[in-house]
């Protein structure tokens, strides 16, 4: 088979399935070897993958509608994708936070995974509805503020905020539009 790079290079690769065990082209899970080298099997460029996806004209094919066939060349170069996969989730995992956090339960992680998306979509919203020329839509009126900044304990009595300080803190609270370079990931 032909390997087609994104860079616009093509090499010849080998690839076969196997029987193993519980693996053959026509079990449940199939067991493929692709290679740059099939006398030397190279650790660099030599991949040994397990997929479900069913042999093109084999019963198995027939029988699962809902799951497409793949030859060797489409296996080889689904996987081929793979770093591609890995690097933008590596990239998005960075630009959430989620390589900032660590957890020790599913619960746990699953509540900062709903903070972090819900984040990422309020931002996606605030971006997308953004006028021509970089202004940003209009706003609602802020929402009110409480009269008092603490109430007793250790700072004494309730304070006033200044009706300047009221006027400035809706806009210091969050920002109307990103900085000059900024983007969206």
């Amino acid at each position: 088979m032909v390997r087609r790079f994104h860079d616009g290079h093509e090499e010849p690769w080998w690839a076969v399935d196997l029987r193993l065990g519980s693996y053959a082209p026509e079990y449940p899970t199939r067991l493929v070897v692709a290679t740059s080298d099939p006398r030397t099997l190279p650790a660099a460029s030599t991949w040994y993958l397990v997929t479900n996806l069913p042999v093109p004209g084999t019963t198995r094919a027939a029988a699962h509608p809902g799951l497409p066939p793949a030859d060797l060349e489409e296996v080889v170069r689904l996987y081929g994708l793979r770093q591609w996969v890995e690097q933008g989730y590596k990239q998005v995992k960075q630009e959430l936070g989620w390589a900032d956090f660590q957890v020790r339960s599913d619960r746990a992680i699953r509540r900062h995974w709903a903070l972090v998306c819900c984040a990422f979509a309020f931002c996606w919203w605030h971006e997308s509805h953004r006028l021509h020329g970089g202004d940003v839509a209009p706003r609602a009126a802020p929402l009110p503020l409480p009269r008092q900044l603490g109430v007793g304990g250790k700072w004494g009595a309730e304070r006033d905020l200044t009706r300047r300080t009221r006027q400035l803190l809706p806009t210091a609270l969050l920002a109307t539009c990103a900085a000059g370079r900024a983007e969206l990931a």
